[in-house]
């Protein structure tokens, strides 16, 4: 299927944003698995490996959808 360069842009844009949504979900999925499971993680800081306690991780937890 050949796309119009003109529609190109916008299919592309429409793609990134999906992508980026999606990347975003996920690692909103890994940390809350590892805080709920009570596992650290590994972050990057200041040019050095530094380990995040389960605790620590921040991210807030989703309500459930089904109440509202």
């Amino acid at each position: 299927m050949r796309v119009e360069p003109k529609n190109l842009k916008k299919l592309l844009i429409a793609e990134e944003k999906a992508v980026d949504e999606a990347v975003r979900k996920a690692m909103r999925h890994a940390l809350l698995t590892h805080k709920r499971a009570g596992n650290s993680i590994a972050s990057w800081k200041d040019g050095k490996v530094v380990i995040i306690p389960a605790e620590k991780i921040p991210v807030e937890e989703i309500e459930d959808r089904k109440t509202k």
